[in-house]
């Protein structure tokens, strides 16, 4: 039988390890005999702190033992269940709905907001669900709250309305399935275990540590073991009256209104007191001490800077001692990298002093990221156990890629995306010829958009062999979303598609073994069937799903790094602790909204506020400062703009008077990667052999070569050229590209028939590849530039003048080397002449840049055209025209005779002129290939990264 006058209630103060103290202590009073921690069974919080436990007495003993039976009674915050050895097998209670079930159970109650809010909101509902769970607060006792409540802004009153309906009609939807919810199976566990232990207490002695959740449920356990006969209950970190006087205890709360200083770090464990009931003058400090203990002193000062704005003017009168924080400094980095690259280096540098431990607490799990990825620098692989969202693992981005590629219906960027996935196209040797022929698929996209689906597809890669190879896994992707779908179905297919991108190495690993898990639990679900899916929800549906489910790797880190979360963190001590993240907003971080229940009801209900998550934050980071040596770290800035330094740290430094700054962490932070002092280039010249200098030039690099002699280096003698982004908008070349194809095709097929032409640009304009976008504000100006053209060849052929060819390629030996080109159209005179005419969908080069000698592209082909370059075509040319089609003095379309500037029949010899100059420089002579030797007339950058531009151009 309990004794209701004993009470057995310890607290370790958080400059002690608590596992360690709490192994020390209890070896001390029970293991004696060799069986006697055998007989005993400690309820712990999570199973994290089972493995802490069982390590703090593994170092404890020195030898080996028998363990005390260590059971979870399960966090509710990470998903965990209520070890099994709480489960009476005599008393069963039904089991719990699994928790992705009853996530789409409640998102088909709130289908009419479509699937993906509906998920949305599901998941902040099953969070509010919990809290009322875990609060034991009953239907009724809703309803009554909500009617006691006035003034509430509307949309509250609809939430609530939605949530009193879920909430009185949800038990009986799970007991027509013979299941209940996670939380409330857990607080039948519990209360349970409470009622059998007052009439028969186990035998053996009975431990609850380390637990602070004050939720009724578990409070009813750890008042039954503080009263029973060989019963303790230990608490982590509770503040007795030594250093926090009782009037701050007392001002903690609850006042006469029912308000409580919900961010303080000691009202949580002060809630939990009281619903043990327990007075705080009644709990005892636990006397054993492990490994990595802090002084006393800084325990007390960090509940001086802990104190309640009420009460945080006594810092005026508190002694040096009472301030005092040796062991913690703080480093303040630049930005998150800095900080990321700091932190790796303390824990690398830990690890020179012989079995020293260390650890980065932080809740910012980008820094963590960051953090682990650094470290790797060294080989060294931290024990990260906060884990990593499924759908940041390999196996949670190929279903995602599949998902996205689906949705897009193979658009190119999702394509090569799913494609280039590291777990697609085999291993070794085969994946090498896997990424080989993505390449290809690459280099065919670039440009716009192909049609699309698979069929899109097959005609754009009609004449590329290495699609053959990769179609056949893209199948079970095609259509697959072009209507809605059961999340069921889209699960099967997800899992199908897989099977066929990456066989089995989709599954392999802990990432992969949990996405299966999705997978089939979705296949499997009754409330997966009822849910549809569109193209637009895919994606972000099935990463809400995939990020609901951290991915932890097995145990087998490094011994002695640690990386840990929050939670994590809880009963876990190293001997230097780095608390990483101190910038408000992330340590701590800003309450979640709770869209169903509002605040005002919350209080009505008794339940903890949002800025109670505050409070835990602090006793975190209280607790953690416990550490032999602590190092703090913060970022001035973030990706957007300054921080503002935590508030706890910020009590740190007024109740000090400022922490020491760990300077040289800043310091080497800068030179790990520190290149020097900078070196720019001088401008680029390079000037290779004759033997690698070009026989053969085109007319259009003919330009280049004169303006800018590097880019044509970069170009003809390297072979370098700029690839067009995937998936690109229709661009000024491929608009030029397609008005070119058209009008030759309307010289082959119509024979310049001016009445012809409007209609076949009009069938350009119907082109599925052209957005509608571009088509919209193209089209007026096309075919305004096109009737121009037309009624141009109507006053050719009035003059007698007919076209002859179009698009046609020809060569000329000039000036010692090959000079090649394509004429878009030589027209014929009514004389026999010739006329070269070429188009231009922008603007032609100005009559200054014709006569300086760097537009000769018109004259060359005239030249080509002279020494009959141009198979088939035969006469002088006489006449020279560039026929545009952009806007000049308000209308569009007009022609520009390059020959007007200078003297009659001088057009041609100013060409090879200027061409035999350039020739002579840098095509048979010596000189150096000078970038942006004139740059008013090298106005494209292809090649200005590679010649450095930035570097040199403008330096004196």
């Amino acid at each position: 039988m309990s004794d209701p006058q004993r009470v057995a209630v310890y607290s370790i103060p958080s400059h002690r390890s608590f596992a360690d103290a709490l192994a020390a202590g209890l070896i001390a009073r029970f293991g004696r005999d060799p069986l006697g921690l055998a007989a005993g069974r400690i309820l712990l919080p999570n199973n994290r702190a089972v493995r802490a436990v069982t390590e703090a007495f593994v170092r404890a003993s020195g030898s080996g033992l028998l363990l005390p039976r260590l059971i979870p009674i399960g966090d509710p915050d990470l998903g965990e269940r209520v070890g099994g050895a709480l489960d009476q097998i005599d008393d069963p209670v039904p089991p719990a709905i699994d928790p992705l079930e009853r996530l789409l159970r409640l998102a088909a109650t709130l289908r009419g907001e479509g699937t993906a809010e509906s998920l949305r909101l599901a998941a902040d509902l099953t969070r509010t669900l919990d809290a009322l769970l875990i609060e034991e607060v009953p239907p009724l006792r809703l309803r009554e709250a909500v009617s006691q409540t006035d003034s509430l802004a509307a949309h509250w009153e609809k939430s609530l309305e939605k949530l009193q309906l879920i909430y009185e009609v949800w038990p009986h939807l799970l007991a027509e399935s013979g299941a209940i919810d996670l939380a409330e199976r857990r607080n039948r566990l519990l209360h349970g275990l409470a009622e059998r232990w007052r009439d028969r207490p186990p035998q053996g002695f009975t431990v609850a540590a380390g637990i602070t959740t004050a939720a009724p449920a578990v409070a009813d356990v750890l008042a039954r073991v503080a009263r029973m006969p060989d019963g303790l209950v230990v608490l982590p970190g509770l503040w007795l009256p030594n250093i926090f006087p009782d009037a701050e205890w007392d001002g903690l709360g609850p006042d006469d209104q029912g308000r409580s200083e919900a961010t303080h770090p000691q009202l949580h464990l002060k809630t939990l007191l009281d619903r043990i009931g327990v007075a705080r003058g009644e709990v005892q400090q636990w006397r054993w001490a492990g490994a990595a203990t802090s002084s006393p002193a800084r325990g007390r000062a960090i509940a001086n800077a802990m104190a309640a704005s009420d009460f945080s003017h006594k810092w005026q009168r508190l002694s040096p001692a009472e301030r005092r924080l040796s062991g913690i400094r703080v480093a303040e980095l630049r930005d998150p990298a800095a900080e990321a690259q700091a932190i790796a280096l303390a824990l690398r540098e830990a690890l020179e002093t012989p079995e020293r431990t260390a650890a980065l607490i932080t809740p910012d799990r980008q820094l963590a990221g960051r953090v682990s990825a650094l470290l790797a620098r060294w080989d060294i692989a931290a024990d990260d156990s906060a884990g990593t969202p499924l759908g940041a693992a390999p196996a949670g981005t190929l279903l995602l890629s599949i998902a996205g590629a689906a949705a897009e219906e193979l658009a190119p960027v999702a394509l090569l995306a799913l494609l280039k996935h590291p777990l697609v196209g085999g291993e070794g040797d085969e994946r090498l010829a896997w990424l080989e022929r993505v390449r290809q698929l690459d280099l065919k996209l670039r440009g716009p958009r192909p049609p699309a689906g698979l069929a899109g597809l097959d005609a754009h890669f009609v004449d590329v062999a290495a699609w053959q190879k990769i179609r056949p896994c893209l199948v079970p992707l095609d259509n697959l979303l072009a209507k809605p779908i059961a999340v069921a179905a889209f699960a099967t297919a997800l899992s199908i598609a897989a099977e066929a991108l990456a066989g089995d190495r989709g599954w392999r690993g802990p990432a992969g073994r949990a996405a299966a898990e999705l997978l089939s639990e979705l296949q499997s679900s009754d409330a997966a069937q009822t849910l549809s899916i569109t193209a637009p929800d895919a994606v972000p549906i099935l990463r809400q799903l995939l990020d609901a489910r951290a991915v932890r790797p097995p145990y087998g880190g490094h011994p002695r790094i640690f990386i840990w979360g929050l939670l994590e963190a809880r009963l876990q001590r190293a001997d230097l602790v780095v608390l990483g993240g101190l910038n408000e907003g992330v340590w701590p971080s800003l309450p979640a909204p709770d869209p169903w229940l509002p605040p005002k009801v919350r209080a009505t209900l008794g339940m903890p506020t949002l800025e109670t998550r505050i409070g835990l934050a602090a006793h975190d980071f209280a607790s953690a400062l416990g550490a032999p040596e602590v190092l703090i770290t913060r970022s001035r800035r973030d990706a957007k703009s300054p921080t503002v330094a935590s508030r706890f740290l910020l009590r740190l430094e007024a109740i000090s008077g400022g922490l020491p700054r760990d300077t040289r962490l800043e310091r080497l932070t800068r030179l790990l990667d520190d290149p020097g002092p900078a070196k720019p280039v001088d401008r680029p010249a390079p000037s290779p052999p004759a033997e690698q200098r070009p026989d053969r030039i085109s007319v259009t690099a003919v330009d280049r070569l004169n303006a800018d002699p590097f880019a044509f280096y970069a170009s003809a003698i390297l072979n370098l050229r700029q690839l067009d982004p995937v998936d690109a908008e229709q661009d000024a070349r491929w608009k030029g590209d397609a008005v070119h194809k058209a009008l030759e095709e309307w010289l082959l097929h119509d024979e310049c028939d001016p009445d012809r032409l409007r209609a076949r640009a009009e069938r350009l304009l119907q082109d599925g590849a052209i957005h509608p976008m571009l088509r919209a504000l193209w089209a007026p100006r096309l075919l305004e530039a096109i009737d121009w053209i037309a009624n141009q060849e109507r006053e050719n052929q009035a003059e007698g003048r007919r076209p002859l060819r179009a698009e046609v390629t020809g060569k000329t030996p000039l000036a010692g080397v090959i000079v090649h080109g394509r004429v878009d159209r030589i027209d014929q005179l009514a004389n026999g002449n010739l006329a070269i005419i070429d188009y231009k969908t922008g603007q032609p080069p100005s009559q200054k840049t014709v006569t300086e000698g760097f537009a000769l592209q018109l004259g060359l082909l005239g030249l080509i055209g002279r020494n009959g370059g141009f198979e088939g075509v035969s006469g002088d040319p006489v006449k020279f025209e560039y026929w545009s089609l952009a806007r000049y003095r308000g209308k569009f379309g007009r022609k520009m005779e390059p020959d007007k500037g200078l003297q009659s029949g001088e057009f041609l010899d100013h060409a090879y002129r200027n061409f035999a100059q350039a020739a002579q420089k840098w095509l048979t002579g010596t000189a150096p290939f000078t970038a942006k030797l004139n740059p008013a007339y090298a106005p494209y950058g292809d090649y200005d990264q590679l010649m450095r531009l930035e570097e040199w151009y403008g330096r004196k």
